[in-house]
Order: C-alpha cells, then structure tokens, then sequence
C-alpha cells in the first residue's frame, strides 16, 4: 500500500462535499499538472491518500481511498490527462495544519512541507503514522 495527499479548495471541493459521495466516491478531476497526473498513474486500489484544503484552512482534514486507477479524466477531452477515483473513509479528529507540519521536525522532508503547490503528492509510511498521530488517529 501507498500513502498520498490530496488537496483541494474547500469552495471547489470540499471534504464535506466528498463525504456526500458515500462509498460511490468521485473522480479526482481536473488535474493539470503532469507530476500530479504522474503521481495519480502509480496509485493502486486501496491505497490511502490525506484530504487536505487548501487556501485558508490549509490542513489535513480526512483520510480517503483509491477505490479506482487511473483513467481518463472525465472532465477534459485531452487524453494526456488521467484521474483516480477515491472515496471518504473518516475523518481527521483534529485537523493537522501545514504549519504544524512544518513545525515538526520529523516531517522536515514531506513533500507538502517543501512543496506545498502540487496537488497529488506521495507521502512516506512514516509521515503518514506521525501526521495520523497529529490528528489523534
């Protein structure tokens, strides 16, 4: 298994508004970032990803599922572009902030801490535990 993060505006797409999905989910859409699509194209079913928003909030606020690989992406004719389908699986019970992220030296080389732009990002099984622990999972 492969851990993941995910983010996305809160006004555009929020966890709430994936939650509403059920275990039907949604395509992870509109992506137009090859390394982001790249990222996308290694997932497998049943690997994990963070639901981060960003913008504001700009924190980890729920843990979601790749319940479908890489496909083309519904929402462009282009077929450069690709998307995974994931679903909500529960929630963050304390939301883990960038700032604290950034803060913890143990997640000095998450690729959210230095490069926090890029939509679709790999996480190691390690900043996966450590942010988990953060949010009290």
């Amino acid at each position: 298994m492969a851990y993941w993060l995910f983010k996305s505006e809160p006004n555009t797409w929020s966890w709430d508004d994936q939650v509403a999905k059920g275990d039907a989910g949604e395509e992870w859409d509109g992506v137009r970032n090859y390394q982001a699509r790249n990222n996308m194209r290694a997932m497998q079913v049943g690997d994990l990803g963070f639901f981060y928003h960003s913008l504001k909030e700009k924190a980890i606020v729920g843990i979601v599922e790749v319940i479908a690989e890489a496909h083309p992406d519904s929402t462009t004719d282009d077929a450069r572009w690709e998307c995974v389908d994931v679903k909500a699986v529960e929630p963050m019970p304390n939301p883990v902030s960038l700032d604290m992220c950034k803060a913890d030296p143990r997640l000095s080389g998450m690729v959210l801490v230095n490069n926090s732009r890029l939509s679709v990002q790999p996480v190691a099984e390690e900043e996966w535990r450590i942010v988990c622990e953060m949010g009290g999972l």
